[in-house]
């Protein structure tokens, strides 16, 4: 039998992640002994909040460890209802809220229920790259528009009109956007919204990072309208990345056949981390996320600056998440190798462009603020060694 085989033609589409080949060398280096400085994976630092680990342990003693409902546990489909109404005024029926197994389970439902085989669907380039991805899956075909520092980075009304083709399906924004932690503000979603409807189109907005916002309080796209679809997570502001627990928020029409997908590709989400996150919208924890997000605000403040003055370029301040998109122009023409041997010489690990698209990935770096400041000094200490 022949050791060869060969896989589907899609998979010559689906990228890989560079910066896991950077964390597993930072892994080996700190088995050998090497001191590391993260700043390259968008995990925060902080633990899960008390209550939530506490609900999690009572779950499990509570026998809580069969299936559930494939569009989630109708308790938790309630509180995240609720969040919407505590926090944004907004008031809807749980019943269009469908848990996931993290957003990257909203992504696949989302594109399976929209995208037909040739569809293309528009996005910013730098962006989160798995969108990619999860259109190709489909047999979709991503079109990744360059943005840059005149638009914030985030797609506008007028770029969607001019790309629209007959085969577009659909449109994804985030805000706060990973990697540049720019926002759309409300007036330019709704122009963008307003594109999209009038062409036929679905509208997604990933709302990952929605509560690590720095300035104002924000606003969910869902107050614009209840025809489009919004992803979030409990990984990033919420701080529960490993128990991979997500939500979105979509049109009523497309319940059921989501309800079908899901029960075709996971059955249900993880039935302990959708009882520990009933507690994650208790008023104890969201007074520790609270706390958090200050801290992340410092950091920024810290790092942003700190950056700026060993020659990285921030064009747009982030306004959200937790991340610095820096144009690395003035110091290297690789960025790639830039951080490889970063790594290698002083122990700092960060992410190249290339994870974000094909806008000039080669002259920018990302750096994640999610370790504490006395670490992101010792960061820039070492990036300044390197340097000279």
């Amino acid at each position: 039998m022949s050791d060869t085989f060969d896989t589907a033609r899609r998979m010559g589409e689906i990228r890989s992640f560079h910066v896991m080949e950077l964390l597993a060398r930072a892994k080996a280096l700190e088995a050998l002994g090497r001191s590391v400085i993260h700043m390259e994976v968008g995990e925060p630092d902080f633990a899960t909040p008390a209550p939530v680990i506490d609900a999690g342990h009572l779950a499990l003693e509570q026998g809580h460890t069969r299936y559930l409902p494939a569009t989630g546990l109708p308790q938790l489909k309630r509180e995240i209802a609720g969040f919407y109404q505590a926090r944004y005024g907004l008031k809807f029926d749980s019943n269009r809220v469908i848990v996931t197994p993290g957003s990257s389970g909203a992504l696949q439902l989302v594109m399976g229920v929209l995208v037909n085989p040739g569809d293309t669907v528009l996005m910013a380039d730098p962006g989160y790259p798995c969108n990619r991805n999860f259109v190709v899956l489909m047999g979709g075909i991503p079109i990744s528009m360059a943005v840059g520092p005149d638009t914030g980075y985030q797609l506008s009304a007028e770029r969607i009109a001019e790309a629209w083709s007959a085969d577009t399906r659909a449109v994804m924004v985030a805000s706060p956007s990973n990697p540049t932690g720019t926002l759309l503000d409300r007036d330019q979603l709704q122009a963008i919204y307003e594109v999209v409807k009038e062409r036929g189109g679905r509208l997604i907005v990933d709302e990952i990072y929605q509560g690590l916002v720095y300035g104002d309080e924000g606003y969910t796209a869902l107050d614009i309208a209840d025809d489009l679809f919004v992803i979030n997570s409990f990984s990033k502001y919420f701080g529960m990345t490993g128990w991979r627990i997500g939500w979105m928020v979509v049109p009523q029409s497309y319940v059921g056949a989501i309800d079908r997908l899901a029960q075709n590709i996971f059955i249900s989400s993880s039935s302990i981390a959708q009882y520990a996150a009933l507690a994650a919208f208790s008023p104890a924890t969201i007074a520790i996320l609270e706390q958090r997000r200050t801290e992340f605000r410092k950091r920024r403040d810290y790092l942003l600056p700190a950056l700026r003055e060993l020659g990285f370029k921030v064009a747009v301040e982030p306004e959200g998440a937790f991340y610095l998109y820096t144009d690395c122009s003035a110091l290297t023409t690789d960025s790639f190798t830039f951080c490889m041997e970063l790594l290698e010489q002083q122990g700092v690990a960060a992410t190249p462009g290339r994870d974000f698209g094909d806008n000039r990935p080669e002259q920018h770096i990302r750096f994640a603020y999610t370790t504490e400041i006395d670490k992101l000094r010792e960061g820039i200490a070492r990036l300044e060694r390197f340097l000279r």
